[in-house]
């Protein structure tokens, strides 16, 4: 078994979507990012890649790379789930706290879920969202960003 640790941080824009976990949420503002800003995906993919001890999502798809300019990161976390199977692992679990103030994210949280356990290709009850705002500290707390940390879990294949 091996865990990995994933952090992203976005901060929220406008004239784009606001995407998480690859749904579409309703909301005034987008996050700000190279690719489509999905933070949650990011973040995902970071633990992904720190439990396979293979860097980081920007060593894999460089914000300097012109191919991933807008890209959704639906599209990453696939191909980042691809090298953790030629790599001969699966994920266990995931454990998630996406921080922000607005929106609130309750509602979505079950649609994230489910649209992950698709892509990732394991149980909703495999995967933990959890939603948290930042009692109004920082710059998180005043509205202008989003952070997310995951924890992922994954199990060699025999």
């Amino acid at each position: 078994m091996r865990i990995g640790y994933g952090y992203d941080s976005h901060v929220f824009t406008e004239n784009r979507e606001f995407i998480l976990g690859g749904i579409k949420i309703p909301y005034k503002l987008g996050l700000k990012g190279h690719s489509d800003a999905d933070v949650l995906s990011h973040a995902i993919i970071d633990a992904i890649f720190g439990a396979l001890a293979l860097g980081d999502i920007g060593s894999h798809f460089p914000d300097t790379n012109n191919k991933y300019k807008d890209i959704s990161s639906i599209i990453l976390l696939k191909e980042a789930i691809k090298i953790m199977k030629n790599n001969d692992y699966r994920i266990s679990n995931i454990d998630s706290t996406v921080i922000c103030e607005k929106p609130k994210l309750r509602e979505y949280i079950d649609i994230i879920r489910e649209n992950l356990s698709s892509i990732l290709e394991i149980n909703i009850s495999d995967i933990s969202i959890k939603a948290k705002t930042n009692e109004k500290m920082d710059d998180v707390g005043n509205e202008k960003g989003i952070i997310v940390h995951s924890m992922v879990l994954l199990t060699k294949i025999k």
